[in-house]
């Protein structure tokens, strides 16, 4: 191989790209006035906020008076379900969310639990989808807020969003999505889908670290979420990332402009990597929707091995992969995505997760099925249970 290193964790954090880099430089070096400020270089630099901020409403079909700015997905999930639980809940109420969410939507929501407001947490089928008749069925008179990620994360399983969106607004309830993984890679219409909060992040589409947004529908009362100046109109004080902002409409812009080319690349060696693992390695699953699933996301349970243990043999290969979510690595149990979806312990713990970027080949994409092939034979050659199994099928 030409590279040291083999990257298949982009759902983690992606390399910030160089006309990303490029765009941030000016406002990092000579361009660094505060945009509250009143003389002239102060208002250019807020009139690139002002730009930047229609670029990335644009990007989801949205006004931009609708975007505000946030330092990224987790920060944008706490405001959205706080700061809605703030003006609708009234310290009482009830939330409706899934299972298989991001921590930074379900630990707010059992913040909030504790706080006295209810939260249902739907249970999904195999393949990671929410049950519709059971949100359905969910809904009480005191519901005013569901949030439900519009692709997970660790399995990369599309939701159906307009559906969820559609059931909302019949119900008179406000729907808030945790787009972070699925931002600038598929497609996003928050009209179509009748979406009134969506939360994106930066450095999952190959911009700055630190930065992200907010969505929030007109007419949508959210509670502040810092208190200061008058910054983001009054509702998220604090001076304003320049540099991290015009790095993020970079990033909004490439990837827009990229987004079909890029999925359709990135579908094919998908498809060709999860392929070779399921016919040519025995004993595995493929985890999350085969069709409705993100462009990137190859996520495979591994029967009679401990996943942690493939991922120590593929790093030494310089092969970059992942157990799950970034925000879970070192916690020693299982998924609680995979564990949603009816996985035994055992082959939960037996699983990884591979997601593509921009850079990624066929040639590294047959070296790391080629590499797994022979790491899960010889981890099965340790495995008293793979020994056992054999045993009893002789």
């Amino acid at each position: 191989m030409n590279k040291a290193v083999i990257y298949l964790d982009n759902a983690a954090t992606t390399g910030i790209l160089p006309e990303v880099v490029d765009a941030m430089i000016p406002y990092l070096k000579n361009k660094y006035a505060n945009p509250s400020s009143v003389y002239g270089i102060a208002r250019e630099n807020r009139a690139v906020i002002n730009n930047c901020r229609k670029k990335l409403a644009k990007s989801i079909g949205a006004n931009e008076n609708e975007i505000y700015f946030t330092s990224g997905g987790s920060e944008s999930d706490n405001w959205a379900i706080k700061g809605v639980a703030e003006m609708y809940g009234r310290r009482s109420g009830h939330i409706i969310t899934s299972k298989i969410e991001h921590p930074a939507v379900l630990k707010t929501c059992r913040f909030l639990e504790d706080k006295g407001i209810d939260v249902t947490y739907l249970s999904v089928d195999e393949n990671g989808l929410i049950k519709l008749r059971e949100l359905e069925k969910a809904i009480r008179p005191d519901t005013f807020l569901i949030s439900v990620m519009y692709a997970n994360n660790e399995i990369g399983t599309i939701e159906p969003i307009r559906e969820i969106g559609g059931i909302a607004h019949s119900n008179n309830i406000l729907f808030h999505t945790d787009a972070v993984q699925a931002y600038g890679h598929v497609p996003i219409d928050v009209s179509d889908c009748n979406i009134d909060l969506l939360s994106a992040s930066g450095h999952k589409i190959n911009g700055p670290k630190g930065i992200g947004f907010l969505y929030v529908r007109e007419g949508v009362n959210i509670g502040r979420l810092i208190h200061g100046g008058g910054q983001e109109r009054g509702i998220r004080a604090g001076t304003e990332n320049v540099p991290a902002i015009a790095g993020l409409s970079k990033a909004c812009e490439i990837s827009v402009k990229t987004m079909k080319t890029r999925a359709t690349k990135e579908i094919f060696l998908r498809d060709h990597l999860i392929d070779r693992i399921l016919y040519e390695v025995p004993y595995t699953r493929l985890n999350g929707h085969r069709i409705n699933r993100l462009p990137n996301n190859v996520n495979i349970s591994f029967q009679f091995l401990q996943g942690e243990s493939l991922l120590v043999l593929l790093d030494m290969y310089g092969i970059c992969a992942s157990a799950g979510s970034a925000c879970s690595a070192g916690l020693q149990k299982p998924s609680h995505v995979l564990m949603a979806l009816g996985l035994p312990v055992e082959i939960a713990n037996g699983s990884i997760r591979m997601t593509l970027g921009l850079d990624n080949t066929m040639e590294e994409i047959d070296y790391v099925a080629d590499k797994i092939k022979l790491f899960a034979q010889n981890l099965r050659e340790l495995s008293p249970q793979y020994e056992d199994y054999r045993n009893k099928r002789v």
